[in-house]
């Protein structure tokens, strides 16, 4: 994290929740909007899907017409990120959100910043992940059949992380979709296509989540994370 003066030296880790795609998406932007209003620190949250539900980028316009046959159908939901990127299907896997008050002023820089913390614990549990080189391709529906400078892939090529950000006032919600266990049936009926493969097994599914925030005090030691609750209000 950038050494700025600027920044906040306190954060806050909210605690796993697994909600419908919409409530997920407002409590995000919830989050970025409510930072000006009483001078935070970043936050962090990891959360999971009442799914499977599809988030579409808040710059895709038209969409296919098979999606609302499956919305019709009931296979699946849709809602819209606040963030950009192409569609995400959200079933399988892990999301997490970041919420940064002071970040770095260059997108590039403040993605490569944002995502030390994820590289580091990866590299912990044995994957090596590094970021793309691919082009952002806007005529591609799936977030995951291409690999920017934004998302990041293992050794073998494969993306294991898609991440995408909102701007607001000089501050950042950053979304980031990490692929465990694509489920296949939905992935084809979505996108017409293979999902890519499952993570290795020695990928925890369970308890990702702690990992990740370990690292992240580590990554980040100039920041004082402490465990923050939801309330009603």
């Amino acid at each position: 994290m950038s050494n700025s003066n600027s920044l906040q030296n306190s954060g806050r880790l909210l605690p796993h929740t697994k909600m419908d795609g919409d409530f997920n998406m407002a409590l995000d932007l919830f989050l970025l909007e409510n930072l000006s209003l009483n001078g935070q620190g970043p936050i962090l949250r990891f959360y999971s899907w009442n799914g499977p539900w599809l988030s579409i980028g808040r710059n895709q316009k038209i969409l296919p017409f098979s999606w609302e046959k499956l919305v019709n159908e009931k296979a699946i939901r849709i809602v819209r990120r606040p963030t950009g990127g192409n569609a995400v299907l959200h079933s399988g896997g892990l999301t997490y959100a970041l919420v940064w008050p002071t970040p770095p002023r260059s997108k590039r820089q403040a993605y490569f910043e944002s995502c030390q913390w994820i590289m580091k614990g990866f590299d912990s549990l044995g994957m090596s992940l590094h970021f793309g080189n691919q082009p952002q391709n806007n005529n591609q529906n799936n977030c995951f059949s291409t690999s920017t400078s934004a998302d990041l892939i293992d050794q073998s090529g494969f993306k294991r992380i898609g991440n995408a950000q909102l701007w607001k006032g000089g501050r950042l919600l950053q979304h980031g979709e990490i692929l465990l266990d694509p489920p296949t049936e939905i992935w084809r009926k979505v996108f017409g296509s293979q999902p890519p493969d499952a993570a290795p097994s020695f990928i925890p599914r369970e308890g990702l989540n702690k990992y990740l925030e370990s690292s992240l005090s580590s990554t980040w030691p100039n920041i004082s994370w402490s465990k923050g609750n939801l309330t009603n209000q």
